[in-house]
């Protein structure tokens, strides 16, 4: 996907709004990208393939689970700040490392959402909040390690949406060692190599 391509991506799909927010959201992110490390330099020429739209991608995967969004390890805001900003939900961004936390509460007030999102400064294992419908994750660790961590916090019938590269499948066969659920793979708009789990009922298997 070129950089016009996934320009037109969010306009069709999210209105001049929903323009105007990423467009404020990418600014924001490529400043501060010179006071700290947001995304890699090598993918700023591709921020709207590489992150918007591979972030927005995830929200009508998730039409069906109406209710509040965690992501965990939120880093940018990529995804849970674009949810946020290109919907009404409710949103919980996890993060540990402070700068990153007070960029992510900056850029949630300079996009009018402050209202609708909490940054909870820590890891997800220490946040205590009412179940979530969605869980998100983009490249923070492995599944299992990212079930373990949340389950807890998921509603019943949460849905995850997971971002990975090709190592996805491979992934969810480990993770089906401990865990149970439904398990399938889509591939991503934005690379046609890169993969995202999609999961649901997840709930860590009795030892026999």
């Amino acid at each position: 996907m070129t950089e016009d391509e996934a320009r037109d991506w969010i306009a069709v799909r999210f209105g001049a709004d929903g323009m105007a927010r990423m467009e404020r959201f990418v600014d924001l992110v490529v400043a501060e990208s010179e006071q700290q490390n947001l995304i890699a330099r090598s993918t700023i020429a591709e921020i709207w393939s590489r992150h918007v739209v591979d972030s927005a991608q995830l929200i009508p995967m998730a039409d069906s689970a109406g209710g509040a969004w965690l992501d965990i390890g939120s880093g940018a805001g990529f995804p849970g700040l674009v949810v946020a900003a290109l919907t009404e939900r409710t949103v919980t961004l996890a993060e540990p490392r402070k700068r990153r936390v007070a960029f992510l509460e900056a850029a949630a007030d300079a996009l009018g959402v402050s209202e609708r999102v909490t940054v909870f400064a820590g890891k997800v294992e220490a946040l205590d909040v009412a179940a979530v419908a969605v869980i998100s994750a983009r490249a923070v660790a492995p599944l299992d390690l990212l079930f373990a961590g949340a389950a807890n916090l998921a509603s019943k019938d949460a849905l995850w949406l997971l971002p990975k590269g090709q190592s996805a499948r491979d992934e969810v066969a480990i993770a089906k060692r401990a865990w149970h659920g439904a398990f399938h793979v889509e591939h991503s708009l934005t690379n046609k190599e890169s993969l995202i789990v999609v999961a649901r009922g997840v709930a860590r298997r009795c030892k026999s």
